[in-house]
């Protein structure tokens, strides 16, 4: 079949470059436009469009998709089917072009986790299993029919930055399959009313209010926020330290089992630094202090003295 493919970041390349290295032909690639950032304000291109440059595939990069001039343009592709990974939403116009419709990759099993941030609630929420899923686009967001779900497991210590990784592999292979069906005429998708199992778990944008850990939570609800935010947007907590206010971002934790006052930390040796939690405590594995790098706990502990009485995490707790 001849595709349009329609993305922007790393996660979009995996499956841009399944589908152009298969049987289907990439006759456009559509990306964001060139955006200046940074003190220099020096132009930043996306991923996808790197990969369609190094692979003289036809770039479109509209400012807006209801724009008369690229509307013609992506017409005149004759595209059997749209491909969208990782990218902005479509109007009508545009996803109900192509006589084949227009699929999307979805980094959960569907109808679950619709939304913006589907892997890091899989993982905040504790589940041990997630994936990806393919479907038709309609006009509600994440609503169309289902044609192809592919599961991995999560593991007790994965972060969202892994999940993520191994997703966009093996969401490239669920791609092409899905668009082997599509063009052998096995194609048809599942309602999701019809996947629909007890209670539908959403996955809605991430805020810096989300981020913040809450040390009267339990140890697992914490270490699972730590894992789901890691290595972005970041989990942070107020890090009362030397009589001073400063915000830690905390990118790696274990659970443990000693029992210590919430908020109250402890550390051995310049080993280990622990948190008091609601039911146990929490190691903290990988932080980052204002103006500092991200360090393992070993570096951070030898280049600073903690006091166990009077520095502590989140707000102080009553003595």
């Amino acid at each position: 079949m001849k595709i349009v493919f329609m993305g922007t970041p790393d996660f979009a390349v995996a499956s841009l470059d399944a589908i152009n290295k298969s049987e289907h032909e990439v006759v456009g690639v559509v990306t964001n436009i060139d955006k200046k950032s940074g003190r220099g304000q020096k132009v930043s291109v996306s991923a996808v469009k790197n990969y369609a440059t190094e692979n003289s595939l036809h770039l479109l990069q509209p400012e807006k998709f209801k724009n008369e001039a690229f509307l013609s343009e992506l017409k005149s592709l004759n595209a059997d089917l749209f491909v969208v990974v990782a990218f902005r939403m479509l109007p009508e116009v545009v996803w109900a072009m192509p006589p084949k419709g227009t699929i999307n990759l979805h980094g959960s099993i569907l109808p679950n986790y619709r939304g913006a941030a589907p892997l890091n609630w899989a993982i905040i929420n504790g589940d041990k299993e997630t994936g990806v899923s393919t479907f038709f686009i309609e006009k509600e967001i994440d609503t169309g029919e289902v044609i192809a779900i592919s599961k991995v497991k999560i593991g007790a210590n994965t972060t969202a930055g892994e999940l993520h990784d191994e997703l966009m592999i093996i969401g490239a292979k669920t791609i092409v399959e899905t668009l082997d069906k599509i063009e052998a005429g096995n194609g048809n998708g599942i309602p999701q009313t019809d996947l629909i199992k007890g209670t539908e778990k959403p996955a809605p944008k991430i805020f810096k209010d989300t981020c913040e850990i809450d040390w009267n939570k339990s140890a697992q609800e914490i270490h699972n926020l730590v894992r789901g935010l890691s290595p972005y947007p970041v989990a942070w907590t107020n890090f009362t330290f030397k009589g001073k206010k400063v915000v830690a971002k905390i990118f790696e934790t274990r659970i443990a089992e000693e029992k210590i006052e919430i908020g109250k930390i402890k550390t051995d040796n310049k080993r280990t630094l622990t948190v008091g939690c609601k039911d146990g405590s929490l190691s903290i594995l990988s932080l980052q202090l204002p103006g500092k790098k991200r360090v393992d706990i070993n570096s951070f502990l030898n280049g600073v003295n903690l006091d166990e009485e009077n520095d502590f995490f989140g707000v102080q707790t009553n003595k």
